[in-house]
């Protein structure tokens, strides 16, 4: 039987986190009214003319350098023609024979090793507009606030092979742009898109097999879905002796199956000439040393740094640290507490059960470093309970309100009085006499149930430690 190989190279689009649009000054801010982030030069008035944002450009170098790329210090803008309703001017301005960036790499790593993943190039170029189907009424719509919208391209090499080389490619770009804040990269707001370019071939073969190009990937778990798919129909097609049309396929995640959308056009087919109303770029060398020395501490060298400082599990760092904002918030918070293994513990205990549960990303995180030191801080003074503690951090969580205030206005503060907490615990061994009498006979476990019976009469307030020292007492 025939062994094949899959080939996939990826063009990923990355929104920047500007403020304004690249040729005008409209707002990027996701979402808003359809088409009231617009003005003439992003809806393609005639004679509107189009004005280079700067900092569209520091942070496209900012990527490129982070990704090892060579900087083309002479750069210019093309125009690329193409009719649809969501282009406004009928051609989208992109760089092609000048890209800003080129001959990058990405390291990654799997379950089958390390591996570098090569980068083409990095370019600039402005987003189109968005078309919404309203099928109640039969028709299109189009919404311009994300015309003009800046963004990176960045096209890799065809040098993965499977799913999992794509998404660790996918995660490790989404790291590093994170970390230089050049934009969030949410892949269900659009801020980063994948098209896949995938193709299959003999294992052995010198050729690459025909590709194809998916599109409307906008999860990690639908791109996936989407190679497996691709990978199997293609071999399908070849095993029936069929031949594989290169064109672009839409990807339905809810069927699991792709739609032929249209032929795959060449370059020559976008009719590029350079952009006659933008001059070239130029980018000095002074520039480039200045991007460079505002380039952060990437994630490898934060968790090397994390083993070295702080002695936290490798698992531990590698989720702290995938996440810019999660790593923030556990240095300034470390910083106030001096406590690293229990902030840690925190933030890979409570707050990733309560982001899994209300689906939020590490970036959506409003817990503030000084009322997670707090709460830790209470809790090592046993002045709260480490159950007390978890019910403080929901509201932390939720709210981030003052936690002294709190557990003070609530009552929540750890009761030790002994005398408090015996007649309670008098009163927990006379309502429990089976519980007792297996205790005494040898059953040790049983004093679990009388501690949690405690617990709750004293609504989770009691100091643990205390009550498990007085039921041994009286038992």
């Amino acid at each position: 039987m025939k062994q094949y190989e899959t080939v996939i190279g990826l063009e990923v689009h990355v929104e920047l986190a500007t403020k304004t649009k690249i040729f005008c000054g409209c707002r990027t801010a996701f979402g808003g009214a359809p088409n009231t982030h617009t003005c003439p030069v992003c809806t393609g008035m005639p004679g509107a003319l189009p004005v280079l944002n700067k900092q569209v450009v520091e942070y496209a170098l900012a990527v490129g350098l982070a990704l090892g790329c060579e900087i083309n210090q002479y750069c210019k803008f093309d125009r690329k023609n193409y009719f649809y309703p969501d282009n406004p001017q009928n051609y989208q301005i992109s760089q092609l024979y000048l890209p800003i960036c080129i001959n990058g790499a990405v390291a990654i790593e799997t379950a089958g090793g390390k591996k570098e993943i090569g980068i083409h190039e990095i370019h600039m170029e402005e987003d189109a507009g968005k078309l919404v189907h309203d099928e109640w009424a039969d028709c299109s719509l189009v919404d311009y606030n994300r015309s003009g919208v800046p963004l990176i391209e960045i096209v890799s090499e065809p040098d993965m092979r499977s799913a999992d080389e794509v998404i660790a490619y996918l995660e490790k770009l989404r790291t590093t742009i994170q970390y230089l804040g050049a934009s969030d990269c949410k892949l269900n707001e659009g801020s980063m898109r994948a098209d896949v370019n995938l193709s299959v071939r003999e294992v052995g073969a010198p050729e690459f097999g025909t590709r194809t190009e998916m599109k409307n990937l906008n999860s990690f778990k639908a791109i996936t879905r989407a190679i497996e798919a691709e990978r199997a129909r293609q071999i399908e097609i070849i095993e029936d002796g069929g031949r594989v049309v290169q064109e672009t396929r839409r990807w339905d995640d809810n069927k699991e199956f792709s739609y032929a959308m249209r032929s795959k056009e060449d370059a020559k087919d976008y009719r590029y000439f350079p952009d006659p109303d933008l001059t070239p770029v130029v980018i000095s060398d002074e520039w480039i040393l200045r991007i460079k020395e505002k380039q952060p501490e990437f994630q490898e060298a934060k968790a090397e740094r994390y083993r070295r400082e702080f002695g936290i599990p490798d698992y531990d760092i590698s989720i702290i640290t995938a996440s810019k904002h999660m790593a923030d918030l556990f240095e300034q918070t470390t910083a106030i507490c001096k406590n690293p293994k229990k902030v840690s513990n925190w933030l890979m205990g409570e707050t990733m059960r309560l982001m899994k549960e209300k689906e939020m990303e590490p970036e959506e995180l409003t817990v503030t470093p000084d009322r997670l030191a707090k709460l830790i801080e209470l809790t090592e003074k046993g002045t709260v309970n480490s159950t007390v503690a978890k019910e403080i951090f929901e509201k932390i969580f939720e709210e981030n309100i003052d936690v002294e205030k709190f557990v003070e206005d609530n009552g929540l503060g750890t009761v030790s009085d002994e005398n408090a907490l015996r007649g309670t615990i008098e009163k927990v061994i006379a309502d429990n006499p089976q519980s007792v009498a297996d205790y005494r006979a040898g059953k040790k476990k049983a004093i679990g149930f009388l501690v949690g019976q405690t617990m709750k009469a004293m609504q989770g307030k009691a100091d643990p430690g205390m009550v498990n020292k007085i039921l041994q007492e009286l038992l």
